[in-house]
């Protein structure tokens, strides 16, 4: 086979640090005096709020938190976006910590946007799931009238910094947990068959596909110190798993997802769930050739000359390993109404096209077929 010399190039982004670790959430205070910052507000769910946690955090905090804001739901409504940028406002806030999951980071980086150009806020993330939107420079936003959802991208509404603290996960539900797990599984599988794919997210990929496949069942099965322990390498497999996703984008599974989770109330971690075997299965009839990375994880042989059964096998290794946990595996075990998919299909086609994230056009008809076989 005729070997060619990688090309392309590697952006680099504002995220400056990533302190990880039992007990380091308690660096958080180094961070603001480290950066000279006064006025933090924490961004959070009334949920997230009502757990001892919360303290771990105003605590390392001290003086310097200057409020809590509790009105974070899931799927973002831009509503409440709205909502986070006045009370930025009316506390003369020069930081943001986004607290828990997805939503809340999410939150943070739509509401710092919307505030651009005229401020620039420091975000600091301290996630409490898998779901490694902190990672990233976009933020997803649901039109709660439509309820399709779209997303902001600036490199100024990054993360600077991000802490994980495995002490802080213990209070995530098991649910949550494994599935946005399944999120990040998610995240490198797509990163490593992706079109834009780079010798960098191949390595980070195969490496969180190890890590996530060896530790997720026991981060919920082990218990005491050894729980800890797995949760921490869990979270290491979330940040490998989209280190650098902005230079290859995502695909399929993705794009179905940010369609089905907002229209019917799926958090993105179950729509994974649901989504990614036949996403993988999918793609291993078009690109087989980009399984390798995926394999590699899975310690699946690949013949770089017949690589289609090897991209199968990944699939399948997949949906045996989404099996063995408690969480929706389709549509019908998700609340989906039959009916109403038809509702998604032309909205994931026409983003198919303009994200550009597989090799061939998408027809409608292979949309809702792919939908279907997952209900």
């Amino acid at each position: 086979m005729k070997i060619q010399a990688p090309a392309g190039e590697f952006n680099l982004s504002r995220l400056e640090r990533v302190i990880y670790g039992p007990g380091k959430i308690a660096a958080l205070k180094d961070e603001m005096e480290r950066r000279e910052l006064h006025r933090a507000l924490v961004v959070t769910t009334d949920v997230v709020a009502e757990l001892p946690i919360l303290r771990d955090v105003t605590g390392a905090l001290g003086s310097r938190c200057t409020g809590v804001f509790a009105g974070v739901v899931m799927h973002v409504p831009r509503k409440t976006t709205e909502l986070l940028q006045l009370e930025i406002e009316r506390a003369n806030a020069d930081c943001l910590v986004s607290f828990g999951g997805g939503s809340p980071i999410d939150s943070s980086k739509v509401a710092a946007y919307g505030l651009l150009p005229r401020r620039e806020l420091i975000h600091i993330a301290v996630p409490t799931t898998l779901s490694a939107a902190e990672y990233t420079h976009a933020g997803g936003v649901t039109d709660e009238s439509t309820r399709v959802k779209s997303g902001v991208y600036d490199p100024r509404v990054l993360p600077r910094t991000v802490i994980n603290d495995p002490n802080l996960t213990l209070a995530t539900p098991d649910w949550l947990w494994v599935s946005t797990g399944m999120r990040a599984l998610d995240h490198a599988i797509e990163c490593a068959y992706a079109i834009r794919h780079q010798p960098i997210s191949d390595a980070l990929a195969s490496k969180s596909i190890a890590l996530m496949t060896e530790h997720l069942p026991a981060s919920i099965r082990a218990d005491g110190d050894q729980r800890l322990a797995h949760r921490g390498h869990c979270q290491v497999a979330a940040w490998f798993s989209i280190y650098g996703a902005m230079n290859t984008r995502f695909g399929l599974s993705h794009l179905l997802g940010h369609q089905i989770g907002p229209r019917w109330n799926v958090p993105h971690g179950v729509t994974s769930c649901i989504t990614l075997p036949n996403s993988m299965r999918f793609m291993a009839a078009i690109a087989p050739e980009r399984f390798g990375p995926i394999a590699d994880g899975y310690k699946i042989p690949f013949d770089a000359e017949n690589p289609k059964p090897a991209a199968l096998a990944c699939a399948d290794r997949t949906a045996e390993f989404i099996a063995q946990f408690d969480v929706p595996k389709t549509l019908r075990a998700a609340g989906v109404p039959r009916d109403e998919i038809g509702q998604i299909v032309a909205p994931i086609a026409h983003e198919l096209q303009h994200q550009g994230v597989v090799d061939r056009p998408v027809t409608e008809k292979e949309v809702l077929e792919l939908l279907l076989s997952v209900y």
